[in-house]
């Protein structure tokens, strides 16, 4: 017989509700570094087995610097409310995306930050809520979107989320996280099904392989806590071994899968106050811009697509606002030092007047200088060619100025070829007249400094452009940077350069001539001619009083001071003035035993302070025949 309960006895105690873990600021951040570190870990592989959109091997150095400004960004500074950082996430990974799989995932990034900005915590369904913004503002930044890459792997985990949270199967985000983490992994191997070029290749999509990874490193930390924060590599992933078997042979010819006609990999960043998407990217396919990827908001948005032209790129994204960030990546020239063998990778700056023919013949890559006429800047050589800088030079009503990359045009760049290059030597401009070479050095000094040197010309234009020439055949043939750093240095002394100025105003006004140098050039009629000096600055060597032969009597002026019975290699610069150019070339190779010579237009670099008019000779002994 059951006794019922004494009035006085307390009442049975409620039965607890539970409570659904919510996602943290604090977590989300730790788990985000894990994620970070660990594609930046495994980003060799992501290079490898890149082949989509195009096989330039640079999806996995792209994604690792996206999500390295990160790392050096809005993952180091703490915070409790998780929609405030995912906001500087959000920024600040369109600030810093490269390439076409880094600006897809900031977009995501930035969508998730939109819908969850005004959230001090994420539980399952609104984590899930915020994941699909983040998907479907990936897909919408595409102008083609494409199935079996980066989108796909995005989509399914975006896909199984919402269906834990709207099922309640989970009891927080991180029941939903383990089960959608299961999708995105079964969406990545079905990426070789959904696009025939990687089932050719025998290969994932890198994009898609790398935002896995991110997926990978955050359930590390999930599972293993604060241990999972330090850098470990990325898995082997189930196609690796198949690929290590291949080799080079196994993967597709890349030239196949790179428009010519679209040859530049280029991106900027639009600041600006009500940015049109819509606008932005019907004028981009006007141009027949490829790969287009617009990621961003209405105020800041990055920019990145395959175009012919750069600087008409950036025209059009300067009608919406100002553009900041230039780069542009030749990926043809990348796809040679993804094929090539050869140990030693060769880098030179656009100051040097390396003729086109050389660079393409021994693949020597070039870092644009930056040049500034009337307030607007420019990619020396890639987005202004030297004959368009004179013509806007004309016009100009301020004198034209240059600037040194900085050191993250020469950090991508070198990191780029040390995934396909053992070493990497740059041949810079002269530390005596610019920074760019202090650039250069600082780039290698963040990165791998036992595998990149930097070696001072002590020279300019034509010169510089000799001494990159031979470093590139020198790698051709198969030597390292020890060997092509001992020849450099024995042949800088023998490399010679002169210039001569019709109109010295601008280097007076720059401060390269001294001021009283104008008053007593046009009083006595002469022609200055100037001489890359042994310290590596350009100096008064003389004069002409020639005007109407002047060419000619320049040729006579080198060829004096040459030391007889040498064979040369020649480079004839000229600033805005081809038919002198061509007359200067010709009297140099009458006078001299030129093996190889080339005319150049000279950039801004000697330009800007020579004046439109100006001629170079740069000469350097060449090679004993073989």
């Amino acid at each position: 017989m059951n006794t019922p309960p004494n009035a006085a006895d307390p009442a049975p105690a409620a039965t607890p509700v539970p409570t659904t873990p919510s996602l943290t600021a604090p977590a989300l951040r730790r788990a985000l570094i894990a994620g970070a570190r660990r594609v930046i870990a495994g980003r060799d592989l992501l290079n490898r087995i890149n082949v989509f959109p195009v096989a330039d091997g640079d999806t996995g150095n792209n994604m690792a610097q996206t999500l390295g400004v990160l790392l050096n960004g809005a993952l180091r500074r703490r915070s409790a409310h998780i929609g405030e950082l995912l906001l500087r996430i959000g920024h600040e990974a369109i600030d810093g995306a490269r390439g076409n799989s880094g600006a897809i995932l900031a977009q995501f990034l930035y969508g998730v930050a939109e819908h969850a900005r005004s959230e001090p915590v994420l539980d399952a369904t609104t984590l899930a809520a915020a994941v699909r913004r983040g998907a479907d503002s990936a897909r919408a930044a595409l102008a083609e979107p494409a199935e079996g890459t980066i989108l796909s792997v995005i989509g399914a985990f975006a896909d199984a989320l919402d269906e834990a949270a709207r099922e309640a199967r989970s009891t927080g985000p991180r029941d939903g996280f383990n089960q959608a983490l299961a999708s995105a992994r079964v969406a990545l191997a079905r990426t070789p099904q959904q696009m025939a070029l990687l089932q050719r290749a025998g290969v994932v999509d890198a994009g898609a392989k790398g935002f896995l990874e991110l997926l990978e490193g955050i359930a590390e930390f999930v599972e293993g806590g604060p241990r999972a924060l330090r850098v470990r590599g990325a898995g082997v992933a189930a196609n690796d071994a198949a690929l290590d078997a291949a080799g080079p042979a196994g993967m597709p010819d890349v030239h196949d899968h790179v428009d010519p006609d679209r040859r530049w990999c280029t991106e900027c960043l639009i600041n600006g106050d009500g940015i049109d998407r819509a606008t932005l990217g019907a004028a981009l396919a006007a141009l027949g811009a490829d790969s287009v990827v617009l990621a961003g908001g209405a105020t800041h948005m990055r920019v990145h697509a395959h175009v012919a032209a750069p600087q008409a790129l950036f025209e059009v994204c300067a009608a919406q606002g100002r553009v900041d960030g230039m780069k542009a990546d030749d990926m043809l020239m990348q796809q040679r030092s993804a094929e090539s063998s050869r140990p030693v990778a060769v880098v030179t700056d656009s100051a040097a007047d390396l003729p086109d023919a050389i660079a393409e013949r021994h693949a020597i890559h070039c870092v644009p200088v930056r040049v500034n006429v009337d307030g607007q800047d420019f990619l020396d050589k890639v987005a202004l060619t030297a004959d368009a800088f004179y013509r806007r030079m004309a016009g100009a009503a301020e004198l034209p100025r240059t600037s040194q990359p900085p050191p993250g045009d020469f950090r991508r760049c070198f990191e780029f070829l040390l995934a396909h290059q053992r070493e990497v030597v740059y041949v810079g401009l002269s530390r005596a007249v610019s920074g760019t070479l202090q650039s250069a050095e600082h780039a290698a000094l963040r990165g791998e400094p036992g595998r990149v040197t930097v070696f001072d010309t002590v020279n300019a234009a034509g010169g510089q452009a000799l001494l990159a020439w031979r470093a590139g055949e020198l790698a051709d043939a198969g030597a390292d940077a020890t060997a092509i750093v001992a020849e450099l240095e024995r042949l800088r002394p023998l490399t010679l350069t002169w210039a001569m100025a019709r109109d010295i105003r601008h280097a007076v006004r720059g401060g390269r001539i001294p001021a009283w140098a104008g008053p007593a050039v046009r009083w006595s009629g002469l022609t200055p001619i100037a001489r890359v000096r042994a310290d590596g600055r350009l100096g008064i060597a003389g004069g002409l009083l020639a005007k109407a032969g002047a060419p000619e009597a320049f040729a006579r002026y080198v060829a004096k001071r040459l030391p007889r019975g040498t064979r040369w290699r020649l480079i004839v610069g000229h600033c805005g003035a081809a038919d002198d150019g061509e007359r200067l070339l010709a009297a140099m190779r009458a006078r001299i035993d030129a093996v190889e010579s080339y005319l150049v237009a000279t950039g801004p670099a000697i330009g800007a302070h020579a004046g439109q008019g100006a001629l170079v000779v740069a000469l350097q002994p060449a090679p004993s025949p073989a």
